[in-house]
């Protein structure tokens, strides 16, 4: 087997593809993700704080610069990421367990079970 072929039909198996679109999928949830802690809980946050912005502290250790703000700020950013994640995953979770206790749709008898119950009926009857 060509190692172009042997490739290709890895390549295009089921898991690899899942994956792919596992990535892409990710990547764009990220995307979300990050403009809703920067563009809304961040903003949001700062002018609850009194307009404290973590990006801008920094130490001057001779000719080196700390940025420990901007790594307090990362920081920040993973907690409200993993609590959004955390949110929505409680949600699906939820919307899981009630789609799981709805009743299943009863299913009309088969015509065989029909036929069982009128022969077991007129037996009852002599």
């Amino acid at each position: 087997m060509s190692v172009l072929k042997e490739f290709r039909e890895f390549a295009v198996k089921g898991n690899v593809m899942d994956l792919a679109v596992g990535v892409i999928i990710g990547t764009a949830f990220g995307k979300i993700v990050g403009s809703v802690v920067e563009d809304v809980a961040m903003p949001v946050l700062g002018t609850l704080m009194g307009g404290l912005d973590f990006s801008g502290l920094a130490i001057k250790v001779g000719a080196a610069t700390i940025k420990y703000g901007k790594f307090l700020q990362t920081w920040v950013d993973f907690i409200i990421i993993a609590w959004v994640i955390f949110l929505v995953i409680k949600l699906v979770n939820r919307l899981k367990r009630e789609e799981e206790k709805a009743p299943a749709p009863a299913q009309a008898p088969l015509r065989q079970e029909v036929l069982l119950e009128e022969i077991r009926d007129l037996l009852k009857q002599k």
